[in-house]
């Protein structure tokens, strides 16, 4: 083997590392950013049922909160029986 052959392996297997290397910052920046999503999404959560029960507390229960879509779909469906 010669040294230009010895070469150019060696830099065809660090390149080769380097891009597994890459891949795998990949996947943990990704992980990472889905475990912050979820987690402003659960401090959005929070923040809005404390306005919701500060809003009740402060008006006596006069307002409440309102309900969500799939709520009320619920509510408006009547069960049906099968004979």
């Amino acid at each position: 083997m010669t040294y230009k052959s010895l070469g150019l392996a060696a830099l065809l297997t660090m390149s080769a590392m380097t891009l597994a290397g890459c891949e795998q910052a990949e996947k943990g920046a990704q992980q990472l950013m889905g475990q912050a999503a979820q987690t402003a999404k659960q401090a959005i959560d929070d923040t809005h049922k404390a306005a919701e029960q500060a809003i009740s507390e402060a008006t006596g229960g006069l307002i409440s909160p309102k309900k969500k879509p799939a709520d009320e779909a619920d509510e408006t469906q009547t069960p049906t029986k099968t004979i």
